[in-house]
């Protein structure tokens, strides 16, 4: 399945955009003000992903690549590279887009590939993190934007957004509030990318080049 418009040449920077299923973040980044960047293309691994139709409804190009189509991981990625270079994007951005990348992968877009997680990393990497922060008793949950390395969700930290845990908190509901969260720090954490505030130094360290910010608590349960 491929959905090619014409050419858009508008200035600025390019993202390509790969997705798995609903489309929340996508559809999240298209709704909001982004600057000076452009998405240029959503990819999904599955033909099923809802969030290929609201691509298609905004008017971005949409690629699937099925991943039961390859032999193995390594094959899939490299074709999924392929897809995603004929766009020459600045950056690439993961917004549930559910495989285990290889380290060729992500070395070829690194410093240029970002990913949202739902928890406050490096806390419940991995799945079900909702359920896991519940069963912890945690009182602080929240969501992580930051770049991917080979080790699965360690890379550097962009942006995270801290919610309280309730006391009649489910799976459900925590989620719910986390993922409000989650729509308002990626865009943010695109902007800054995308207008050169944002990038990894020499160490692989976040440099974000903003005014310094006033500190800020959260206490969970309120203090009485």
């Amino acid at each position: 399945m491929s959905h090619k418009p014409g050419l858009n040449n508008c200035a600025g920077k390019s993202a390509v955009i790969l997705i798995s299923g609903r489309g929340s973040n996508l559809l999240a980044l298209l709704n909001a003000d982004l600057g000076n960047c452009q998405i240029a293309a959503v990819i999904s691994n599955k033909p099923s992903a809802e969030g290929l139709n609201i691509a298609t409804r905004n008017g971005i190009p949409t690629h699937v690549l099925n991943h039961r189509d390859y032999a193995d991981r390594e094959s899939f990625d490299t074709a999924l590279a392929s897809e995603i270079d004929q766009y020459q994007p600045d950056l690439v951005i993961l917004a549930g887009f559910m495989r285990i990348l290889t380290t060729d992968f992500v070395t070829h877009y690194q410093g240029r590939l970002i990913n949202i997680h739902p928890s406050l990393l490096p806390a419940y990497s991995g799945l079900n993190t909702h359920e896991r922060a519940l069963n912890d008793g945690v009182k602080i949950h929240g969501c992580t934007v930051h770049f991917v390395t080979p080790e699965l969700d360690h890379g550097p930290i962009i942006i995270q957004a801290a919610v309280a845990v309730l006391m009649d908190d489910t799976a459900a509901t925590l989620e719910a509030r986390v993922l409000r969260e989650e729509h308002r720090i990626y865009p943010q954490a695109v902007r800054w990318f995308c207008s050169g505030d944002l990038s990894l130094d020499a160490n692989g360290k976040v440099a974000l080049d903003r005014p310094k910010q006033p500190g800020a608590t959260l206490i969970s349960p309120v203090l009485e």
